[in-house]
């Protein structure tokens, strides 16, 4: 078995980076085929042993990897590049990889041959890859970048059968069209809840229960999404200072420090994820705060800009404190920036996020545990570490975020179906309750707020606790009547509790 293309590559220059997810390996087969796991190749096709010519040959067969070919670039000559061009001066492959090159060395190319054309070559296949619209086209090589976000960040998403089904589902179109079927004034209430919903949810997933305060702020800044914001660094300065419980966590700047998660574990192997160097912190928060806004990132899907958004803060963990709501924050700034909701609502995604706790923690994971291996901590005493990045700076800025997309197009349609749409349930079942009790009975209102909820809840039925609670409140028949109505306009949730 011989590695060839990206996996080749990376073993010949001894790329500090994690292993090819699908290599192409030399196998036993009569054309080049997409096995699962890996691409096989027959002998026959093989590169030789010069590096560009791998590169070239992944190019063709692979997909791009930016991760590899960012890393690799560094090492490729000029004079090595311009003889291929030179060879094949309308070959889409070579004008990708010098684009990149260009692209990521900072570097331009000189005396380059006469003859380079050919039609447009798209960087990302979009048959391979999820990629943006209306890709912006470099006109020195014909080559259009159509990757999800710029060259300070760009994380690939492939087109897996898991996320095409969900692609395909479309969960924004199915909450537009039932925001669309509630009553005006039921959806106002609906709403507000969202709001209040989404706020204490994203606090419980850090294991927090915030002072009224700042439960009501976060929720202000989630109301301003739908208005165009500058996310420069002193913008999130002010957003972290809104959102943290602390004034000691409060922080004046992006860090310039190198911080970490911890297990709890003592020593070395506690640290669990370490983000990137301070020093790519400005470059890749200023890339993914132009991914959020459609303005300066077109094209997107919104719910995969919201991952990418999202995720790649969470990753980057440009604060101390404060990061994970943040990162949460801006998947509904995205998806408000987008279009993608009518102007005011909200998708609590936390509440469903706060329920699979364990898939939001696998999601981080695919890349956090990735990047860790790439990190020497040496345990000085106590809480004091000294940390060395030992891998390339391209794993931060081109990772798989296939998971990351994956997981928030489940969270949203899971979002509609058990928050939206059940909350909107409980408030028609609420409404029609309080009419008809109060057609027979004198209960005071939040009394009977009260007593529909609990029934509500409890499949339609009062336990016996509550009945003795409410007992010199509220006469035996009336609390039968009200778990008779809500039973009655509930059948699912009966169904249920039997």
């Amino acid at each position: 078995m011989t590695v060839i293309g990206y996996a080749y590559v990376q073993d010949r220059l001894k790329l500090p980076l994690p292993p090819v997810a699908f290599p192409a390996l030399i196998r036993s087969v009569t054309r080049v085929e997409r096995l699962e796991g890996e691409l096989a190749v027959p002998a026959k096709r093989a590169p030789g042993e010069d590096v560009i010519e791998h590169l070239l040959f992944a190019l063709k067969h692979e997909g791009t990897d930016l991760q590899v070919l960012a890393a690799a670039c560094a090492h490729l000559e000029p004079a090595a590049l311009l003889a291929q061009l030179r060879a094949a001066p309308a070959g889409q492959y070579i004008r990708k990889l010098c684009a990149i090159w260009e692209a990521t060395t900072g570097q331009l190319l000189e005396g380059l041959p006469a003859g380079i054309s050919g039609s447009v070559a798209l960087l990302f296949d979009p048959t391979l890859y999820v990629t943006a619209e209306g890709a912006n086209r470099d006109k020195r090589w014909g080559v259009a970048f159509n990757g999800l976000g710029d060259w300070d960040f760009c994380p690939s998403v492939r087109r897996t059968p898991q996320l095409e089904a969900l692609l395909k589902a479309d969960p924004l179109v199915q909450v537009r069209e039932f925001l669309d079927t509630v009553p005006p004034a039921q959806l106002e209430r609906a709403l507000a809840w969202a709001y209040l919903d989404e706020t204490r949810s994203t606090f419980e997933i850090e294991g927090e229960r915030p002072a009224g305060n700042k439960q009501e702020a976060f929720a202000a800044l989630l109301r301003q999404a739908h208005a165009r914001q500058t996310l420069d660094e002193a913008h999130w300065v002010e957003l972290q200072n809104a959102t943290v419980t602390s004034k000691l966590a409060q922080e004046a700047s992006f860090r310039a420090f190198q911080n970490h998660l911890s297990s709890g574990v003592p020593g070395p192997r506690g640290v669990s994820y370490l983000p990137p160097p301070p020093v790519l912190v400005h470059s890749l928060l200023a890339s993914i705060s132009r991914l959020a806004n459609v303005e300066t990132a077109p094209g997107i899907a919104p719910l995969v800009r919201a991952a990418l958004a999202s995720f790649g803060f969470v990753f980057a963990h440009p604060f101390g404190d404060g990061n994970g709501r943040l990162s949460r924050y801006l998947a509904h700034y995205a998806l408000c920036q987008s279009g993608a909701l009518p102007s005011g609502s909200i998708l609590p995604l936390s509440a469903a996020m706060r329920r699979n706790e364990l898939k939001y923690l696998q999601a981080l994971k695919s890349f956090s545990v990735t990047a860790r291996a790439f990190w020497k901590v040496t345990w000085l005493d106590g809480e004091n570490f000294d940390f060395e990045f030992q891998g390339s700076p391209s794993m931060y800025r081109y990772f798989d975020a296939t998971p990351c997309v994956s997981f928030l197009y489940e969270m949203a349609l899971e979002t509609l179906r058990k928050d939206l749409k059940e909350e909107v349930a409980y408030l028609s079942c609420y409404d029609e309750v309080v009419r008809r009790v109060n057609d027979r009975y004198d209960i005071q209102g939040s009394t009977l707020a009260n007593l529909i909820r609990m029934a509500y809840q409890n499949g339609g039925v009062f336990s016996k606790n509550r009945r003795k609670q409410f007992a010199d409140q509220v006469e035996t028949a009336a609390l039968d009547f009200i778990e008779a109505q809500v039973q009655e306009l509930t059948p699912h949730l009966t169904q249920q509790a039997t």
